[in-house]
């Protein structure tokens, strides 16, 4: 009887790796057309914004419609009201979200700005507490991020037409630039294994 031992992580890793090399191509075609889509919101960030609300309101009321049928299937569950009361509390935002986009950009933004702001003084907090390494890092990304929250909620609610759509651009343009380093990085790992096997 033989046991089968598990591959080592790297070993795992590298084969995932490889058989990724060939298809280079398409990660990068995924990252222009992310970038492009980055740069399309960037340029019309109100029309981006109400429409991030209007998508996150569809996916709301389908995850909650999801969620209810999936709780009238388990009635005899002891969380099966929890789980429903779950599901049409998310139905009834979504559905709020979809016929007010505006009012669902005002609680958003008025959220990220709450939320910037109160991330920013813990790090702050944190770093000027306990001097761990690299704290002087944490300490300026909780000022940055303190001082967009009050950016944010000092020009609310007209900033609630920006934010939202800023935000979404700029991080689709980071995302396709990672998935072109990522797509750039296999094509010449390809290219090192055809040179290795001819040679």
């Amino acid at each position: 009887m033989t046991t089968a031992f598990p591959r080592p992580f790297g070993l795992e890793l590298r084969h995932e790796v490889n058989a990724l090399r060939g298809n280079w191509l398409w990660f990068i075609v995924l990252g222009v057309a992310l970038i492009v889509v980055g740069f399309v919101a960037l340029s019309a960030v109100e029309v981006a914004s109400l429409a991030t609300a209007l998508v996150l309101g569809a996916l709301l009321v389908v995850g909650g419609f999801t969620e209810t049928f999936g709780a009238l299937w388990c009635r005899g569950w002891s969380g099966f009201f929890f789980l429903l009361l779950g599901g049409v509390f998310s139905v009834i935002v979504g559905v709020l979200f979809l016929r007010a986009p505006v009012g669902a950009l005002l609680a958003l933004t008025l959220l990220l700005s709450c939320l910037l702001m109160v991330g920013g003084i813990f790090r702050i907090v944190a770093a000027l507490s306990y001097h761990f390494a690299a704290w002087g890092w944490v300490l300026f990304s909780g000022v940055v991020d303190l001082a967009l929250g009050i950016l944010i909620w000092r020009q609310w609610p007209a900033s609630a037409f920006w934010v939202i759509g800023l935000f979404l651009g700029i991080s689709l343009i980071f995302r396709g630039s990672n998935w072109i380093g990522l797509g750039l990085s296999l094509k010449a790992l390809s290219h090192r294994g055809a040179a290795g096997a001819s040679a």
